[in-house]
């Protein structure tokens, strides 16, 4: 679910990373799984997630996102990881990568630390939260090689977000954008419920 808001000091974008078994209830009360049946009400710890993206950084992932088209493009989004629940976003920086129509691929690993040291040298206090890439004209998810990316940044930093923007889809006041994060398939076969997943 997405919606506008305001966070902070500035106007932002917020991505709901949503708890698993409130998915299912939601799902269950609308149409998906088990639609029309009652749902019971239980007390659920509310472990949702917001990603904050501050208007400059969504500007600037849309406008990297276009000006790549037809080919995707990557980048890495810095903030801060607020709390257990909120992560925020405040800018974005462009990623060499090798990219076609259909994925996209970070070419040079020795980037990213020459622009955090550069950032350094600013006095900022950002860190990398994550990354976002363009899904031009084909809506957001994570492909095989977005799934193996994430995962090599959630061994980095567990809470890291992977942002998708399809830059074709997003027209005048709608922004077409959705926030990511994998899910241990181990906990799963464990029975182990997901902390969270995408809304």
């Amino acid at each position: 679910v997405s919606t506008q808001s305001t966070w902070g000091f500035f106007s932002c974008f917020d991505l709901h990373i949503m708890n698993f078994n409130n998915l299912q209830r939601l799902l269950a009360r609308g149409g998906g799984a088990g639609a029309g049946l009652p749902v019971p009400d239980v007390n659920v710890a509310d472990t949702a997630e917001t990603v904050h993206i501050s208007s400059l950084a969504l500007l600037k992932m849309l406008k990297h996102g276009r000006a790549g088209v037809p080919m995707e493009v990557m980048g890495l989004m810095l903030g801060q990881i607020v709390d257990d629940y909120t992560v925020q976003v405040v800018d974005v920086f462009a990623m060499p990568q090798s990219g076609t129509g259909v994925s996209v691929e970070a070419v040079d690993p020795v980037f990213q630390k020459s622009m955090m040291d550069l950032l350094k040298q600013t006095n900022r206090e950002q860190v990398v939260v994550g990354w976002y890439h363009s899904h031009p004209g084909f809506g957001c998810w994570l492909s095989g090689v977005d799934i193996n990316t994430q995962q090599s940044f959630e061994a980095l930093e567990k809470r890291a977000v992977a942002v998708v923007v399809d830059p074709i889809q997003s027209v005048k006041g709608k922004v077409v954008i959705d926030a990511f994060r994998t899910i241990n398939p181990q906990s799963m076969m464990l029975g182990q419920p997901a902390r969270q997943t995408t809304s």
